[in-house]
């Protein structure tokens, strides 16, 4: 078995040993660069004046069978994990990433005022949303369509999914807090928080609703009034 066998075999790498000093410190520029590097940029950082073109293709086939391999692209040159060794590179990580305050805000909405249309979510928070918004809470799977309402146009209507409950570790929906038990927990501020977002257990429509009976009210009242006091005279 002869030494270089013996090194292989003991996994001991082996790096090109056949290269002189100028050589040596092409590799170790181009190895240690953030980025690609132009000729013009190594032959300005070497200390000996040597063909940098004829040195980067000696290296190149130097490292063409190894882990690494020295490039080049659009005549800058780098070097580069092997393309088949690439594989082994992939890691795969879970990006948090946090929800928009419109987002936020607009499964709240979902959430507390379920089902409920595009257009009710928009009255509720008084702005209209981007479409993306609904978009990425329909990708985290949270919310889905639940039918469409029964009124002009047949708007869609959004509620939430088993795995907003699993997600945020909720037997059934009457689990959510209030706005009082979110407040006192300190994780709103509900003097700086609409608390129609949280809902009542009726839908914003008819609330309004309830409020233009009363006015109604009030005016026949004040005409009632009114003629109540015409008569006597």
């Amino acid at each position: 078995m002869t030494k270089k066998k013996k090194k292989l075999d003991n996994n001991i790498v082996t790096f090109p040993n056949k290269l002189n000093e100028g050589e040596r410190e092409v590799e170790a520029i181009v190895f240690a660069a953030l980025e690609p590097l132009d000729i013009d940029t190594i032959d300005s950082k070497i200390s000996k004046k040597i063909n940098v073109l004829k040195t980067l293709e000696k290296l190149q086939t130097e490292y063409s069978s190894r882990g690494i391999n020295l490039i080049c692209i659009s005549k800058r040159w780098s070097f580069r994990t092997s393309e088949n060794l690439s594989n082994l590179m992939s890691q795969e990580k879970t990006v948090e990433k946090k929800l928009s305050r419109a987002a936020i805000e607009t499964l709240a909405i979902i959430v507390y005022h379920q089902p409920v249309t595009r257009a009710e979510i928009e009255e509720i928070r008084g702005v209209a949303f981007g479409t993306n918004t609904l978009d990425i809470l329909m990708e985290l799977n949270w919310v889905k369509p639940q039918g469409r309402k029964d009124v002009l146009g047949k708007p869609i209507q959004y509620g939430t999914t088993i795995d907003f409950l699993s997600h945020f570790s909720l037997q059934k929906l009457s689990d959510l807090p209030t706005v009082d038990e979110l407040s006192s927990a300190g994780l709103i501020d509900s003097s700086n928080i609409d608390s129609a977002i949280f809902g009542t257990g009726k839908f914003y429509k008819e609330k309004e609703e309830e409020k233009k009976e009363n006015i109604y009210e009030n005016i026949d009242e004040m005409l009632s009034g009114t003629l109540s006091v015409e008569e006597d005279k």
